[in-house]
């Protein structure tokens, strides 16, 4: 029997590792997790250390391998099932100036502050608070 252990992978990111290591233990596959402690008390020097490392029996790693290219539950669904309200079949917003629907919500870039909101601030020697919203044209640049 082969009790051979060997660092199947690394990971920067320690919530990572601990999902893969659970899906594995679930499994029913012996495995621990290498440097998990100091990367996560010190993530400065994940890098340095080369991250946390999943530790497995050699004699497991095809069958993981099988394991974990079956999962899909780790994975996102696409783009194209997401939708918000912005890009909604039924309320897309059209830019007024080129037509364009890559159009999206927020903080205004060229006029962003009002005139009311300038003079406060003025008078009160701070920064304007409020700034305003507008659709922004992606395509053309254009503010409405």
């Amino acid at each position: 029997m082969n009790d051979k252990t060997v660092v199947y992978s690394t990971y920067y990111n320690p919530m990572e590792a601990n999902i893969i290591k659970a899906k594995l233990e679930d499994s029913g596959f012996a495995c621990y997790l290498a440097d998990e402690n100091f990367a996560t008390l010190n993530p400065l020097y994940n890098q340095a250390i080369g991250g946390v490392k999943l530790i497995v029996f050699e004699r497991d790693i095809e069958a993981i391998n099988a394991l974990l290219a079956e999962d899909n539950s780790l994975t996102f669904g696409s783009s194209d099932e997401i939708t918000d309200e912005e890009e909604s079949e039924e309320g897309k917003t059209v830019c007024e100036k080129c037509g364009s629907t890559n159009v999206g919500y927020g903080m205004a870039t060229n006029k962003k502050y009002s005139i009311w909101a300038i003079i406060l601030a003025f008078l009160t020697l701070t920064t304007p608070v409020k700034a305003n919203n507008c659709h922004h044209c992606y395509d053309c640049g254009h503010e409405f």
